[in-house]
């Protein structure tokens, strides 16, 4: 048994206190014996750590892309820090889960004092390993009794101890009190539900549709001037070409190729072009905003062109600063068209305050840390940069909610004008019935006048009613929204098959799933 806890906490070190708690409640070893096991077994395994960060992290610090984002003196710095602070950093550590095993192979890497090392994780454990054996001893040991149901209480006891004591490590940290709330709160912050259990719904509900129109693929009918009604894997650059040059940003397509041609194409575009850095990269067929980025530099275009081996649509940026997403339908037959919806979209920015670095900051926003994970990744290794005191940090460019932006409902923006520009613009295009153009502009009266119009992309048959989104608004009325933009589609595409209109394949749409789901982009949205 001593034996097995030993090397039991070299797996899970908390899980095997408990145990070992609980072991001595039914009698199986003496509390002094567990103690000291489990402290023996933390110890030199926290001894190892520190040996693998000295025989391996003077390696991984000479790499050139890790030189690349350390200061030429984080060595001695870090090593004189630790010194100073070694009892309360390794103290402190055995508080805050995750933060052991970067802080002890840096300690290691950074060639800090073994022997100062040794003793404090020594007092740590000492301290840590009996209070923790002991609460799962009493702890385990009250609900073996209260349930009363023999062997399998021990390890029923188990995991609720550790429940608990997780819960109470994670609240005992601000980080994790903010990933504890995020969590919490996606139950009634629906807009960050997972899409299949949001979607649940509207799948019934497409599936009645598809009952009474004929089957599903008589939504690719909706847009007989797109590719399949523009559902899935429709081109951007395309779909661009079709619409008034004078109402959409200038854009380019970089067909697949080898790296140099590419560059060499790109620059050659720029110069006939008059274009100048930064410019917007995305894929020419892509979902949800996924690897969209501003490049700003050249060697960012060809890290970018490099990665990403599809087609590339290429933009001029346009900075805005406001960006609408409109839904717009026209039956077949009418003369004119309607706008269903506008989404009034918010781009993500934090504010700094002089003392916390850009991932803390996204970590104290009530919505930002709903979504931590996506801003942390575009940062980088600017996460850890501290913002001036005042200063604005913006954290996305694209306008997707899956990306951070938040969306608004936009009806307030709604004027004849604007949906009598939108609906010349939608009959310039043959064939195109019903979908979301996603637009930046940089003035709110000029943009309802009609007048200030710079479409991005215009999305088919499968686009949403993004104002749906709106935190405001509830579900039921989110909901409603969607089941009459999918009734409208199916109405759509229903009056094109009876005007003859063909209809793809059930095998097509098969491939464009497929296809679909396993597409990859290399890069989240940049800043």
């Amino acid at each position: 048994m001593f034996i097995t806890l030993f090397f039991g906490t070299f797996l899970a070190e908390d899980l095997t206190c408990v145990a070992a708690g609980l072991a001595v409640a039914r009698g199986a070893l003496t509390l002094p014996a567990a103690i000291a096991a489990c402290a023996a077994g933390i110890w030199v395994g926290d001894l190892g750590l520190w040996l693998v960060g000295r025989v391996c992290g003077a390696r991984v610090l000479s790499w050139r892309r890790v030189k690349e984002h350390l200061a030429p003196d984080v060595g001695p710095r870090f090593r004189e820090w630790f010194h100073a602070h070694a009892p309360r950093v390794i103290l402190a550590s055995r508080l805050a889960p995750g933060t052991r095993l970067p802080l002890y192979l840096a300690a290691g890497a950074c060639r800090t004092s073994f022997r100062r090392f040794a003793v404090w994780t020594a007092v740590a454990v000492s301290i840590w390993t009996p209070i923790l054996v002991t609460a799962s001893l009493v702890a385990g040991a009250r609900v073996e009794h209260w349930l009363a149901v023999g062997r399998g209480s021990m390890v029923v006891g188990a995991l609720l101890t550790l429940v608990v004591w997780r819960l109470a490590a994670r609240l005992g940290s601000v980080h994790g009190r903010q990933r504890l709330a995020a969590t919490i709160s996606r139950v009634w912050r629906w807009e960050f539900w997972p899409m299949w259990l949001f979607y649940a719904p509207v799948a019934v509900w497409t599936a009645w549709l598809a009952f009474r129109h004929g089957g599903y693929r008589t939504i690719t009918a909706a847009n007989p001037g797109m590719p399949d009604g523009g559902v899935i894997g429709e081109s951007k650059f395309a779909i661009l070409t079709r619409l008034p040059v004078d109402w959409t940003i200038p854009t380019e397509l970089l067909e697949a190729d080898s790296l140099d041609a590419r560059d060499a194409r790109l620059k050659a575009i720029m110069i006939r072009r008059g274009w100048s850095l930064p410019l917007v990269l995305k894929p020419d067929v892509g979902q949800r905003g996924s690897g969209v980025r501003l490049a700003r530099t050249d060697a960012e275009v060809r890290e970018y062109l490099a990665h990403l081996h599809d087609r590339v649509l290429v933009q001029p940026y346009h900075a805005g600063p406001y960006e609408a997403g409109i839904f717009y339908y026209r039956r077949p037959g009418e003369a004119h068209g309607r706008i269903l919806a506008i989404t009034d979209k918010h781009f993500p920015f934090v504010i700094g305050n002089g003392r916390s670095n850009l991932e803390e900051l996204v970590w104290s926003h009530p919505r930002y840390r709903m979504q931590a994970k996506t801003f942390v990744a575009r940062l980088s290794e600017r996460r850890t940069r501290i913002p001036e005191e005042g200063e604005r940090v913006v954290l996305g460019m694209a306008g997707n909610h899956a990306q951070g932006t938040l969306f608004k409902d936009g009806s307030h923006l709604l004027t004849p004008a604007l949906e009598a520009r939108i609906d010349a613009i939608a009959r310039h295009y043959d064939g195109f019935f019903i979908g979301r153009f996603d637009v930046r502009y940089a003035d709110r009266d000029a943009f309802q006048a009609g007048r200030d119009l710079a479409i991005v992309e215009l999305n088919g048959a499968t686009a949403e009613c993004t104002n749906i989104y709106d935190p405001d608004r509830t579900l039921l009325a989110a909901y409603h929204a969607l089941f009459l933009q999918w009734r409208l589609v199916f109405e759509i595409g229903a009056a094109n098959r009876r005007d003859g209109r063909g209809v793809s394949s059930a095998a097509q749409l098969m491939r464009l799933l497929v296809a679909h789901l396993s597409a990859t982009t290399p890069f989240a949205v940049s800043d």
